[in-house]
């Protein structure tokens, strides 16, 4: 996906926003990488030669900074600059986008406390360079203390970089929809979806704060230059709107294409959903490979509302895709019939492959039957939202399912999980009366007066981390048993990643890789389901999924690897859209019902997580529209091939 661009000036913009006519419809310049670590270490590179330029002319340079899990990898390479090339931060005065009211600096969620363990205390700025708003001021003294800090930064001469993230709202800093382009340092009211996205930090929506204090969108356009990065498919849709869609103050974002030098960075999965990349026969000729001509001809459909069969060429030359019927010489008909078949035979309700029949036209092979079916989930309720129904139908077809648990998840687990059961382990110790019940007792008060220390936002010790873990595994036997798995089907690994980590400080370890491969080699699987490719960069999801590539790499010339395939499913990331699915396997209302069961036996779940069987019931409207059979709800798949 990418091109030329990844070489690109990222700093250093010309005023001219579109590079090429691929990016007529893009109002900002983008510029794309083939991942999140080449993009920072290209803008890592260009702002250490900022740095030392201006130090050289003794000059200060004067950053802005965020926070959240975008920006992690970047830091992470300023990090390395420092202490491998002589990197100085001396010359460098920073001050951070916003943070949560009512944190002391201490709190582990603090933005403050973030910096420090992601840049600050790892580089020789010094600490009176350093800014960030204070989120433990009076309520009264707010607004002085917001005007102070809009001083602070005209007196350091102004920005000469602000770095952004974006969020699901399309909120740089903590500007939320609704926010004016002339808006300045203020608090501000957090939406609901900045709060739900912040829930697994905080150990659950309702803990975190409804609060913060933010630099406004009129401070941050006043900076010299703007980076804003974003990476992975969840945040494809968002980064369209803002690069392509209207300049609206429901996206705060979209201010940015009235900034003379404003980049967006982004990675192949947040660029998904740009013109270029989508539907790029309209920005330009495009090869028309088969899986071209399906991406088209679904789009076409959608796009009119009409079944595939029903597609006639001047459905074709009116709405851009004209080009296709030309590199074929063939009539709508005949290209349609080619698509209509391409989609059909993606459906099975054989995942595994049904033995003993043509498997020339399905999406799984036929033999060997049963296959050992390895499933992998980052996180314990993963596979049940993304895949409940399919692994249902392995277990129900004979096959050999293997499900492992990447991590325990116990970061998802909230206190009253735990201190529920070290309650009843109190109750049950005072019924009996027993002196056998004394070191479960004192277990049990231990766990009840850490949590009680810890506070609502405190970090949890590892030995209540252990439990929370051991409760999560419960849950999860208990919600794969309505998928039909047996007790000793489910595997649990505890990558370590995440047993020492914490949301948007996980670091990828060998050792999870090494985890990994050895399930696959004892295992020796003949398909593999997996989920992660496409999430954030810095996600349990995509940590894991990485330790599975890496796995995946060590073991390559494995002989049981000719024989494996490999399918990627969605968990709690962006669906597949209809054109990129490889493999669709249909749920009757009771199947689907049954999922949604087995969901609901996860206590630490969201709302969200709770209306993944809407998103199959969606995908099975697709197809229909498409003119397939229609069916209650359809889970998806993806072939996946390394690279």
């Amino acid at each position: 996906m990418s091109d030329f661009q990844t070489h690109a000036s990222i700093l250093e913009a010309t005023g001219q926003k579109q590079l090429c006519q691929r990016e007529r419809f893009e109002k900002v310049r983008t510029l794309v990488h083939s991942s999140s670590e080449s993009a920072c270490r290209g803008l890592a590179a260009e702002v250490a030669s900022l740095i030392r330029g201006r130090a050289a002319a003794g000059e200060t340079t004067v950053l802005g900074l965020a926070t959240g899990s975008t920006p992690v990898p970047f830091y992470r390479e300023l990090i390395r600059l420092h202490q491998e090339e002589g990197l100085s931060f001396e010359s460098v005065t920073t001050f951070n986008l916003d943070e949560y009211y009512g944190l002391p600096r201490d709190h582990p969620e603090s933005y403050f406390r973030f910096m420090c363990d992601q840049l600050f205390d790892h580089v020789d700025l010094d600490p009176a360079r350093i800014h960030l708003p204070d989120g433990t001021v009076a309520m009264e003294a707010v607004y002085d203390h917001c005007l102070d800090y809009e001083r602070r930064i005209v007196e350091a001469g102004g920005l000469d970089l602000q770095i952004l993230g974006i969020g699901r709202t399309g909120h740089i800093g903590f500007n939320e929809p609704g926010s004016a382009a002339d808006s300045i340092t203020r608090m501000i009211t957090l939406d609901r979806v900045t709060r739900q996205d912040a829930a697994a930090d905080f150990m659950g929506v309702a803990n975190v704060p409804r609060s913060a204090i933010t630099m406004g969108v009129g401070t941050i356009l006043e900076a010299k230059r703007l980076v804003l990065m974003a990476w992975g498919a969840n945040k494809a849709s968002i980064v369209r709107e803002a690069v392509e869609g209207r300049v609206t103050d429901q996206i705060s974002a979209s201010f940015l294409q009235h900034h003379g030098n404003a980049t967006f960075l982004v990675d192949e999965a947040a660029a998904s959903s740009l013109t270029r990349f989508r539907f790029p026969w309209l920005v330009g000729p495009v090869e028309w490979d088969a899986p071209m001509k399906k991406r088209a001809v679904v789009w076409l459909a959608r796009k009119l509302g009409k079944p595939i069969l029903k597609l006639v060429d001047e459905d074709y030359n009116e709405n851009g895709a004209g080009g296709l019927l030309a590199s074929t010489s063939e009539a709508a008909y005949e290209v349609n019939i080619d698509i209509f078949n391409r989609v059909q035979h993606t459906i099975t309700g054989w995942p595994g492959g049904k033995p003993g029949t043509d498997d020339s036209r399905r999406p799984e092979r036929s033999e060997p039957f049963p296959k050992r079916i390895l499933v992998l989930s980052p996180e314990p309720a993963d596979a049940l939202i993304g895949m409940g129904g399919t692994l249902s139908r392995l277990c129900e077809q004979g096959h050999e399912v293997k499900l492992v648990f990447q991590t325990s998840g116990n970061l998802r687990v909230a206190d009253v999980a735990a201190l529920n059961f070290a309650r009843v382990v109190i109750e049950m110790a005072e019924t009996s009366q027993s002196p056998e019940w004394e070191s479960q007792t004192a277990y049990a008060r231990s766990i009840v007066k850490a949590i009680d220390a810890k506070g609502e936002f405190g970090t949890d010790p590892d030995f209540v981390r252990k439990l929370k873990g051991l409760i999560l595994r419960g849950e999860a036997r208990d919600a794969t048993s309505a998928c039909h798995l047996r007790y000793h089907d489910n595997h649990f690994l505890d990558l370590p990643f995440y047993e020492i980590g914490r949301y948007r400080r996980f670091r990828f370890e060998e050792a999870d890789a090494a985890a990994v491969g050895a399930i696959l080699g004892q295992f020796q699987p003949h398909s593999i389901y997996a989920t992660g490719d496409a999430s954030d960069p810095s996600s349990p999801q995509a940590i894991a999924f990485r330790a599975f590539t890496a796995a995946w790499a060590s073991l390559a010339g494995s002989a049981f690897q000719a024989d494996s395939r490999v399918w990627l499913y969605r968990g709690r990331d962006r669906p597949f859209e209809a054109h990129e699915i490889d493999m669709a396997v249909p749920m009757s209302p009771d199947q689907l019902e049954e999922k949604t069961e087995s969901i609901r036996r996860f206590m630490s779940i969201n709302e969200e997580d709770l209306n993944a069987p809407a998103r199959n019931r969606e995908i099975a409207a697709t197809y229909d529209a498409l003119g397939m059979a229609e069916y209650e709800a359809i889970e998806a798949f993806r072939r996946w091939s390394p690279v």
